[in-house]
């Protein structure tokens, strides 16, 4: 009879799991974000420019040319919306280091991505990137010089530059350059409200497992194949604190857990059945609040739902730093393999609340600089005028990679500015780009400490040997 009790126990705990979990996918916009099959390009590697790019075309096709087709089996199966199919690779800048004499060289590769990713069917392909925390190679340059090119002749083609990290310090010559990239790229991209800034994002202590995009690559220390898969659900978690208006803090941390425990759990089912799906190995699950300009999928809307008037009121970076601490301490316990990023991301153009609190004029750039100190990445989907100058883009990464560094986590800079355009005006990214208005930026002079060049030192915490 016991027995029996206890069968019928875990069949209704199970009934109602089951019932909550569709509840979540129905009414609070839960879903799967992307699965990610990250691949190693490492055996592409060959001074014949022509062969790299040939083994790049068949060692992603022959890897991925099934994902989409299991992507969609599991969410029909599943009932789980699976919103994105994404693919990372090894940074470029390796890949193409023994064959690419010029950037026109490494365009080339990046053309065989965006063409791999249109066959197979992925949406975004993110790894044309380059590592250069304590310098820059020959090929990191060429690289980082092809990116205007690069992403204005393709259409899936993500790129990423670390440029930092809290153990080499920050590249300055780096950061200097990629200011020049950022002006050049959204120049153009301008017929299309310089959308190419929108795939290139720059990193301090960027990880090796993320599958977020633009800012995927494939680690250097990774498995030759691996499934990421990366859940979001600010929808959950904003209804979860509409039940618990007014308790306390205690109260509000352990909702936050209990809900990010539950979307944890659906990336980690996900995350196997693609696993098993494509004989891949199953790397980590990142759980990341990230928002999209639908209504009601806005981490705005959570930070308002605490108790803030608007995001950018005072109290608006304790109460990110509480979501961000809870969301992690839910994910882990949900999955051994918690990695990515995983915490809450603020990107302007792509949350409705966050857009709202720019028009009102309650969050401004140096509001969510504050704010990065505390959230999963950094300055995120921000327009700005067009007339900026790349030493003010420059001055702005250099103090994100700082907050980066100091603190030991991820930052990341993620900045539009649109050609054409100045403070007020509103551009139109489309689809989970959504639109921003442009926000101004400070208008004083930072020209003399970027042209210093050089390396900005590790700080002295970096030191636990």
């Amino acid at each position: 009879m016991q027995d029996k009790r206890k069968v019928w126990l875990i069949e209704m705990i199970n009934i109602f799991e089951v019932a909550e979990t569709n509840e979540m996918i129905e009414k609070e916009n839960l879903d799967v974000r992307t699965i990610t099959l990250g691949i190693s390009l490492l055996d592409c590697i060959d001074a014949d420019l022509k062969l790299v790019n040939e083994k790049i075309y068949h060692k992603i096709y022959d890897a991925a040319k099934d994902l989409v087709a299991t992507g969609e089996y599991i969410s029909d199966e599943y009932g789980i919306p699976i919103v994105n199919k994404r693919i990372s690779v090894t940074p470029i800048a390796l890949v193409g280091g023994a064959a690419c004499k010029s950037p026109e060289d490494f365009v080339s590769i990046a053309h065989t991505l965006d063409k791999v990713a249109h066959e197979v069917g992925v949406n975004f392909i993110g790894g044309y990137s380059a590592l250069v925390s304590k310098g820059m190679t020959a090929a990191d340059e060429m690289l980082i010089r092809s990116i205007p090119k690069a992403l204005s002749t393709t259409e899936r083609v993500c790129s990423s530059i670390n440029v930092g990290s809290t153990k080499t310090g920050i590249d300055m010559d780096a950061v200097k350059l990629m200011g020049e990239m950022i002006l050049q790229t959204a120049e153009a991209t301008k017929e299309q409200d310089s959308l190419g800034c929108a795939k290139l994002v720059v990193f301090c202590n960027a990880p090796d497992d993320n599958p977020f995009m633009a800012g995927a690559f494939h680690g250097v220390t990774e498995a030759d194949k691996i499934i990421n898969v990366g859940v979001s659900g600010p929808g959950v978690v904003k209804t979860a604190l509409e039940k618990v208006r007014g308790e306390n803090f205690e109260v509000l941390c352990e909702t936050i857990k209990k809900t990010a425990f539950k979307v944890t759990r659906v990336g980690q089912l996900v995350a196997k059945e693609a696993s098993k799906c494509l004989d891949v190995p199953f790397g980590i699950v990142d759980l990341s609040l990230a928002p999209t300009p639908a209504i009601g999928d806005s981490v705005a809307d959570i930070l308002c739902e605490i108790g803030l008037e608007q995001a950018g009121a005072p109290g608006t970076t304790a109460a990110l730093a509480l979501l961000n601490d809870q969301v992690k301490k839910g994910g882990v316990m949900a999955s051994s393999y918690v990695g990515g990023l995983s915490g809450a991301f603020i990107p302007v153009s792509e949350d409705q609340g966050m857009i709202d609190a720019v028009k009102a004029g309650a969050l401004t750039l140096e509001k969510l600089e504050a704010m990065t100190c505390v959230c999963s990445v950094g300055l995120d989907m921000i327009a700005i005028p067009g007339d900026t100058k790349a030493t003010t883009i420059s001055g702005i990464i250099a103090d994100e990679m700082a907050i980066g560094m100091v603190n030991q986590k991820t930052t990341a800079v993620r900045l539009i500015p649109v050609i054409g355009k100045g403070v007020g005006e509103m551009v139109e990214f489309g689809g989970l780009l959504g639109y921003a208005p442009i926000m101004p930026v400070n208008s004083f002079s930072c020209d003399a400490f970027i042209g210093r060049g050089g390396r900005i030192p590790a700080p002295i915490h970096s030191f636990k040997n």
